[in-house]
């Protein structure tokens, strides 16, 4: 499956992503894909490090690229708090972005 298709079926449906990155295993709740230096970037909040919790809900760049393995799953997830779509590095560069309720 194409990845960008992909990327942009979770942000729409608020579904979590598998991927690996950087060797690690991670489950993702996908926020918002941008552009940034003419590369696709996701941001988005990591609910799982290799089947452990993260310490803290914060919201992760991550490069498109370097999300290997890359599988939609049937978890949904709710927009996080911590997310904010006016932050100014998105001003111009969001391709698609999760509706805020």
């Amino acid at each position: 499956m194409d990845i960008n298709k992909t990327v942009l079926e979770a942000i729409a449906l608020r579904k979590c992503l598998e991927a690996t990155y950087n060797r690690t295993r991670i489950r993702l709740a996908p926020h918002i894909l941008y552009t940034r230096h003419d590369q696709l970037y996701l941001d988005g909040v990591t609910l799982e490090r290799d089947g452990k919790p993260p310490r803290e809900i914060k919201v992760g760049a991550f490069k498109l690229d370097g999300l290997n393995d890359l599988a939609l799953t049937d978890r949904l997830f709710y927009p996080q708090p911590v997310f904010n779509p006016r932050e100014d590095r998105y001003q111009g560069n969001t391709l698609f972005a999760v509706e805020m309720a």
